[in-house]
């Protein structure tokens, strides 16, 4: 009897050595004569378990792990193979982990179930469902599902996805386009990067879907140049998209047309902001460009273009299939569906976390960080990557949602969560949010280009002990001209982090300015 072992390919898994793994368990297997079948899936998103190996078995896949290449002979001599729970890293059910257990996973139902490039096992689980139903509906229909839905931009700007696909439909082109943005590169997120190695179809399907709802034929993905396992994977996936009729001419024998080619970036950061982003698309420098005109009326090549990020257009797929209405149940207010978090930093779990929009900071750290690495306490977190404020312990009640953020002048964003103990230096922190900006803005206007070294310079004299409290002042006066006088939240929200530290860590602050200053 043939039996089915599932070892991750993603990258999380390869960095700890999944492919040495994987070849060594075919070798033992072959030497015990054992007839095992591999299947190499995508991360469950439980990154402390990794290598994660998963066996199935007539009760569901039971898992084993952190799996090393000195635990092979042994996992075998247990005969994990058969699902056995002799060995120490059983793990049970996979299903069962607690980490798993208390999420609510819709975008990321499939991630680490199969194997993510083959269309066979896509279809399985529910794959295509939601493309085979928007041919069925008017491109107006679909465009109102999505709008029912509620679903709002999930790279961070939360624009509702309806009213910007919508607005492209409406526009009278001859050419429009559909552009993924999965140039994520957050501290801290890694979402993106799990939908395209672990479900990169369902990527292909919901950008397929947006093209059929407003009338675009061609569409790209634009992928940060360091995740080469990610671009290896999106093109199988693609291809074999083609060679099956879901990608060309003719959808599905539906008359209906669209492509899809996978573009790399360059390692800018600024060009996760969409218009720079076209403009890199375009093959020129990623500037910001002035908005008006949108780049829904005028995108790439000028032309009417949705752009949307990974996690948002991974959505898409469930919404068609199961009703706009069914979706907009999870959440809370104006913030509708789940949110996959990214949970990070100084903790012993991290992951990827995937729930509806209302549960506090402090229960999603309570429920999954499992402590800090350091063993000892969590002192801030920083949500919504380097330009998100930082949190104080008074803040972590904060339910997650957009509209709770904002109100305490801090951002979800992409969903990305990064813990620091109470050893972390916060004026140290804060000037890394400035220097970021210094090496990352893309120059174009004044408050960002020149604001970000300015503020450098007064966060160096604070940090030596030069008149604090004036160059404080300063520091603020200077982080308000940035935040109201930047073209993009590069300079807008740069700020963000900056003032967080100053305001609700002045212990921390004094103690570092008192450090250097002895120190000197």
């Amino acid at each position: 009897m043939s039996m089915t072992v599932f070892i991750p390919r993603d990258t999380s898994a390869l960095a700890q050595g999944a492919h040495r793994i994987a070849a060594l368990v075919r070798a033992e297997a072959q030497q015990r004569n054992l007839d095992i079948k591999i299947v190499r899936n995508g991360s469950r998103g439980m990154f402390w378990l990794e290598p994660l190996l998963e066996v199935s078995t007539e009760h569901g896949r039971v898992a084993y792990g952190p799996v090393s290449e000195s635990d092979i002979s042994s996992l075998f001599d247990a005969e994990f193979h058969l699902g056995k729970p002799e060995h120490p890293l059983y793990l049970g059910q996979t299903d069962n982990i607690p980490y798993l257990a208390k999420q609510q996973r819709l975008t990321f139902a499939r991630a680490g179930i199969i194997d993510p490039v083959s269309i066979d096992d896509y279809l399985r689980h529910d794959g295509f469902k939601g493309l085979r139903k928007a041919l069925t509906l008017s491109s107006q229909a679909t465009i109102d599902e999505v709008t029912c839905s509620g679903l709002r931009g999930r790279g961070g700007a939360a624009f509702p996805t309806g009213i910007k696909w919508q607005t492209v439909h409406d526009c009278n082109a001859s050419q429009k386009y559909i552009v993924c943005n999965a140039d994520e590169g957050d501290s801290g997120s890694f979402a993106d990067r799990l939908v395209m190695e672990a479900d990169p179809l369902m990527l292909i399907e919901g950008m397929i879907i947006a093209g059929l709802a407003v009338g675009a034929n061609q569409g790209y993905i634009y992928l940060r140049s360091e995740y080469p396992v990610a671009h290896q994977i999106l093109n199988e996936a693609i291809e074999n998209a083609y060679s099956q009729g879901y990608l060309g001419g003719d959808i599905l024998a539906s008359g209906q047309t669209f492509n899809l080619e996978v573009r790399l970036g360059a390692g800018a950061y600024i060009c996760g902001e969409e218009t720079s982003l076209l403009e890199s698309l375009e093959g020129k420098r990623g500037l910001v460009r002035f908005k008006p005109p949108l780049p829904a009326i005028e995108g790439l090549f000028g032309c009417p273009t949705v752009i949307n990020n990974v996690l948002s257009l991974a959505a898409i797929p469930y919404i068609l299939a199961e009703g706009g209405n069914h979706y907009a149940n999870y959440g809370m207010g104006r913030s509708k569906g789940t949110l996959p978090l990214q949970l990070a930093g100084n903790v012993n779990q991290g992951g990827l976390i995937e729930l509806a929009f209302g549960l506090t900071l402090r229960e999603l750290l309570n429920e999954f960080a499992g402590g800090t690495f350091t063993g000892k306490p969590m002192h801030a977190i920083q949500v919504g990557g380097p330009l998100g404020a930082y949190l104080p312990e008074s803040q972590w009640d904060t339910p997650l949602d957009y509209e709770s953020f904002t109100a305490i002048q801090a951002v979800l964003g992409h969903g990305s969560i990064v813990v620091f103990d109470d050893t972390v230096d916060m004026l140290q922190q804060a000037r890394f949010s400035m220097e970021f900006c210094v090496a990352e803005s893309c120059g174009k206007c004044t408050p960002c280009r020149i604001g970000s070294v300015r503020g450098l310079e007064v966060i160096d004299k604070i940090q030596a002990g030069i008149n604090p409290q004036q160059n404080i002042e300063l520091l603020d006066d200077l982080c308000e001209t940035m935040i109201h006088g930047s073209l993009c939240a590069m300079g807008g929200m740069t700020p963000f982090p900056v003032q967080s530290a100053f305001k609700h860590f002045a212990d921390s602050v004094d103690a570092s300015i008192a450090k250097h200053a002895g120190e000197q």
